[in-house]
């Protein structure tokens, strides 16, 4: 396997600009000739889908969900970036290039990042002419806040509902498409592995109708999987449920290198657990830090209602330790702060979990009309799930898993290490390095999705004009069919005592433990031969009720969890290997006095991409040169 980044030499500023002009396209009246299959319709998937429609493609789509608006992107609350500069407050294209670079630790190409700082302002042109309705200032103007990791405001919103109405903008474009007849759209339809030819190239995929267990094969000239991050590996999350990492697996299994595994985000702002069988963490948008102040009590032990708790028995450890950004520290200096409160017994909360979000000063300087028009319903969902007012006490929170920043490796056209096979959003290894900047992951997947793909995958069909589709009669697909048999009638003829569920609980538990905030060399090993263990179980002893003719969730349940076996110890693996802190991987044996990040540039300024082998994994390293950013230990004081 040999890593080509195919970054266009020259002027970073007009890198993007000279590499449009200079790939093939295909001609217009041509487009038509190529099918392209897209996998997922979150906002990567349903803007590539679209855009490739509206050019004249013919794509199928698919996604597992009943309806495409039921992707996790609908999730996102607080908001997108770009680099507007509507504030005037010094922002550019470069500074929003600047501080995702640095956000991300210095672990993350410079040409990839600079592109998506440009693309950034033409994504809110393109959703504010789809009428995405984002916060306008009283002149008129788009309305924008603050996020972690910047002292500029460029981030555009609706209200907490952000990630909704920008999924609604491309779901509506590409249902366009669908009506027009240029999209084959189909839902509860789950793919569970890549076709690949005797050269190695994607040449379709297999794919499993969830409510009569048909499996068949899907032929195409190109493949796009935009199937999202697989912070579900934790168990408990904030992803959907349904979040899974089958797709980006299976490719992995078929050649496509896996990058950056164990880069993966905690997020400092979801609703502490409050029991032991919780299925799913709640997450409140990192945009209520703009108004929130994070406090806990300074004595350790105290246990009294905050309201009992005088100003100054209070703690505001982030305005306290990062004076300069304060409450909007970027999410893993959050994260980490947060967690050495709890572990000095300043922990909030019913279980002593969780830090205070204070509304209390935003309130009495704004007016709570204010504060009710900016997070109204965030405030409402909080009260739902808790029982507590945050208009009248001070909301909990505490990090949980969100994001991952590692994903399937991609060139600068998006395309793996398989010939063909594209990966777009949280699904490729992304331009966010070791830690994602707070409202960056929509400003992704709307790039990668509207402006990027649809521009470079012509480069690869346009030599492949007149080549026919391999017929899904050929050995190829008819092998990788049987596959996908054998696989889901194992997990049927298993006759063990617990659910797939029970399993994933269990490898959750290890991976928080071990490859979740903070990651040490003795833990890692430890969780790697403890997760083989529990694989071994699982394998022998899942138990699957119901049939593989119907609508079957344990089923489904059982293949995804399979897959997030293998990937946990992938994740461990690269959290050993990677002997230095950065971003959200926090190794305890690599940290300066004060407890901060500690890289280690001389040995570890490079991607880590892993090829799948069947046995043990082979890492190929991807240089990172910095040419416009010098690499400095992050300072947030």
């Amino acid at each position: 396997m040999t890593l080509e980044s195919l970054i266009p030499p020259g002027n970073i500023d007009r890198t993007w600009d000279e590499h449009r002009f200079n790939v093939r396209l295909v001609n217009a009246s041509n487009k038509r000739r190529f099918k392209i299959i897209v996998v997922g319709t979150g906002l990567a998937g349903a803007s590539a889908a679209a855009t490739l429609a509206e050019l004249g493609y013919d794509v199928g789509v698919y996604t597992f969900h009943d309806s495409p608006r039921r992707a996790h992107s609908i999730a996102a609350q607080g908001g997108i970036n770009a680099a507007k500069d509507y504030r005037n407050d010094g922002d550019s294209i470069f500074r929003l290039f600047y501080d995702t670079v640095k956000g991300g630790d210095f672990r993350a190409r410079e040409a990839n990042v600079y592109r998506l700082a440009q693309v950034s302002n033409e994504i809110i042109d393109q959703a504010t002419a789809q009428g995405v309705p984002f916060a306008r200032e009283y002149g008129g103007l788009l309305d924008n806040r603050s996020f972690g990791g910047a002292q500029v405001s460029r981030t555009f919103y609706a209200r907490g509902q952000t990630g909704q109405q920008l999924l609604l903008g491309a779901y509506q474009a590409m249902m366009r498409q669908v009506g027009a007849g240029k999209i084959t759209l189909n839902t509860r339809t789950e793919m569970l592995d890549v076709v690949t030819d005797e050269t190695g190239r994607a040449i379709g995929i297999v794919v499993r109708d969830l409510l009569s267990g048909q499996v068949r094969s899907v032929n195409a000239h190109a493949v796009v999987l935009a199937t999202g991050g697989y912070s579900n590996v934790f168990y408990l999350s904030t992803n959907a449920k349904g979040s899974n990492a089958t797709a980006i697996w299976r490719a992995h299994k078929r050649g496509a290198a896996f990058a950056n595994p164990c880069f993966t985000q905690i997020h400092p702002t979801c609703i502490p657990q409050s029991d032991d069988t919780q299925s799913k963490l709640t997450l409140m948008s990192e945009s209520l830090r703009n108004d929130g102040r994070i406090w806990v009590p300074k004595q350790p032990g105290d246990f009294r209602a905050p309201d009992r708790i005088p100003e100054e028995e209070r703690d505001y450890f982030l305005e306290r330790r990062y004076p300069a950004f304060g409450n909007l520290v970027p999410r893993d200096v959050a994260s980490r702060a947060a967690k050495a409160m709890i572990d000095e017994d300043r922990g909030v909360g019913p279980r002593r979990n969780g830090v205070y979000l204070d509304f209390a000063d935003a309130i009495k300087r704004l007016g709570e009309d204010v504060i009710r028009a900016r997070y109204g319903n965030l405030f409402q969902m909080y009260e739902r799930i808790t029982g507590e007012d945050p208009y009248r006490v001070p909301m909990r929170i505490y990090p949980a898993p969100h994001y991952t920043m590692g994903g399937l490796w991609v060139d600068y056209d998006l395309m793996t290490t398989v010939q063909g096979l594209y990966a777009i959003g949280e699904a490729n290894f992304s331009d966010h390095g070791a830690n994602r900047l707070g409202a960056s992951a929509l400003m992704q997947g709307l790039a990668d999705g509207y402006f990027i793909l649809p521009v470079t995958i012509g480069d690869y069909l346009a030599p492949m004009l007149g080549g026919q589709l391999t017929p899904v009669t050929d050995d190829a697909f008819r092998e990788t069919e049987a596959a996908v048999q054998r696989r889901v009638a194992s997990y049927l003829n298993a006759e063990g005592e617990h659910s797939a569920d029970w399993y994933h609980r269990e490898l959750g538990k290890i991976m928080w433990d071990a490859c979740g905030m903070a990651r040490n060399a003795p833990g890692l090993e430890h969780a790697m031969a403890e997760i083989a263990e529990l694989h071994e179980r699982f394998k022998a002893g899942v138990k699957v009720l119901g049939d593989g003719d119907s609508l079957n969730q344990s089923l489904e349940k059982a293949g995804r969890v399979d897959d997030f076996f293998e990937l946990a110890q992938l994740m461990c693996r690269d959290a050993l290997h990677r002997e230095e802190s950065c971003g959200g991987h926090f190794r305890e044996e690599h940290q300066t006095p004060d407890g901060e990040a500690l890289r280690d540039d001389d040995n570890f300024s490079y991607v880590a991409a892993w090829e799948y082998t069947g046995a043990e994994p082979v890492l190929h390293r991807e240089e990172l040169n910095f040419q416009h950013v010098r690499p400095t230990q992050r300072s947030y004081a």
